[in-house]
C-alpha cells in the first residue's frame, strides 16, 4: 500500500513536488500525460498551478486526476 499524498506544489516544466503521509518528498512528471486525453488541458500552465490534494492523491478543477500508487510509483526521490 502505498502512502497518501498530503502536499503538492507545482513547478516549472510540469513537474509537481509531491509530499507523501510517510514524510517523502518526490518529483512527478506530467509531461508523459499531456497529450493524452483530458490532460492536453494541462498544459496550460496557469491551469496546471491550480493542482490540489484530494482523496490521497491530487487533482485538478475539471477532475483529471493521479491516485496515489500512480503517483508514488512514477516519481523521484
Amino acid at each position: 500500500m502505498n502512502p497518501k499524498v498530503t502536499a503538492v506544489e507545482p513547478m516549472d516544466s510540469y513537474l509537481l513536488r509531491l509530499t507523501f503521509e510517510n514524510n517523502d518528498v518526490r518529483v512527478f512528471d506530467v509531461s508523459p500525460f499531456l497529450e493524452k486525453g483530458i490532460f492536453q488541458e494541462l498544459k496550460d500552465e496557469n491551469y496546471f498551478r491550480q493542482v490540489s490534494v484530494a482523496f490521497g492523491g491530487i487533482q485538478w478543477p475539471h477532475e483529471q486526476d493521479f491516485n496515489k500508487d500512480t503517483l508514488y510509483l512514477l516519481s523521484s526521490p
